[in-house]
């Protein structure tokens, strides 16, 4: 397998990182990470699909991880800017067609892109959707816990205290090894000037649930979707509610008959697509839609 790469470009007039896996000529998998995550959450789920023949896009959102901070964070922390990006990295990627793989905004993210509402050059692009512990209607207080934890994001004196803060508020993810705890940790540290750690992103980026109180509100992106989409619920989600999961099934792909669904056990908000089930199935339904 070649050895992942580290990358830059501008989009926007904003610089976004990203890691790129496997061969150039492959089929593409775009994985996007979650709300206050970065791109080296979907390690696990890159080399399996490398393994499995598929080049893997691993963004860093703008305001996280290597990604450059917004100096403008009430207009552009949002989903529509964030398609934008999206967009503009497949421009620039000279991607033709993908399969997206988003966990919680990154499948936001996803839907909006998909629908083509926002940018109509997405939508023909996306071969396949995997919504992980996401959906076009949100639960209003597994949002204030989100902001709660993401709007003020502690520092501590050592990364060893930062990590068991990690594996406190992210514990619904399911089970990890030590040694993706720790790298967990490591791909989300950042020192400040006194020398304390924090996580690795900007913490303006919370203000998009002010700004934009109704960014997560996207059914009518939903409904215009027409590729096939698979959704993964953690079992024990605060955030995706089972009667949305039925209304899901109701509308849009869910309508076609294009929607699967399916629990992941031991997991809340959100599984880590770390384990041989969890990703088996995401590679499996990909593989079916290739």
């Amino acid at each position: 397998m070649n050895r992942p790469t580290s990358n830059f470009v501008q989009i926007a007039g904003r610089e976004i990182h990203w890691m790129d896996w496997g061969e150039r000529d492959a089929p593409v998998v775009v994985a996007w990470h979650g709300l206050a995550r970065t791109g080296r959450d979907m390690d696990e789920l890159a080399a399996h699909f490398v393994a499995c023949g598929y080049r893997v896009i691993c963004p860093d959102t703008l305001g996280r991880g290597l990604s450059q901070w917004s100096p403008a964070p009430d207009d552009e922390y949002q989903l529509s800017f964030y398609a934008r990006l999206a967009a503009g990295l497949c421009d620039a990627l000279q991607l033709a067609r993908v399969h997206w793989v988003g966990t919680s905004m990154g499948g936001a993210i996803g839907m909006v892109c998909a629908s083509g509402l926002a940018e109509p050059s997405m939508k023909p692009r996306i071969a396949s959707l995997v919504l992980n512990d996401t959906a076009p209607q949100i639960a209003a207080s597994a949002v204030e816990r989100i902001r709660a934890y993401a709007g003020q994001p502690p520092a501590f004196d050592t990364v060893m205290e930062l990590e068991a803060f990690f594996r406190t508020v992210y514990k619904p993810y399911g089970w990890l090894s030590d040694a993706q705890w720790r790298r967990l940790t490591e791909t989300s540290t950042r020192r400040l000037p006194d020398g304390r750690v924090t996580p690795h992103y900007d913490p303006a980026m919370v203000r998009q649930f002010s700004a934009h109180p109704e960014d997560y509100a996207i059914w009518q992106h939903y409904d215009a979707i027409e590729a096939p989409v698979l959704l993964l619920r953690g079992a024990e989600s605060d955030l995706v509610l089972r009667e949305t999961v039925e209304a899901m099934h109701r509308r849009g792909p869910g309508a076609k008959g294009r929607l699967e669904a399916f629990e992941v056990p031991g997991c809340g908000h959100a599984p880590a697509l770390n384990v041989p089930e969890q990703l088996e199935r995401v590679s499996g339904f990909v593989q079916a839609n290739s």
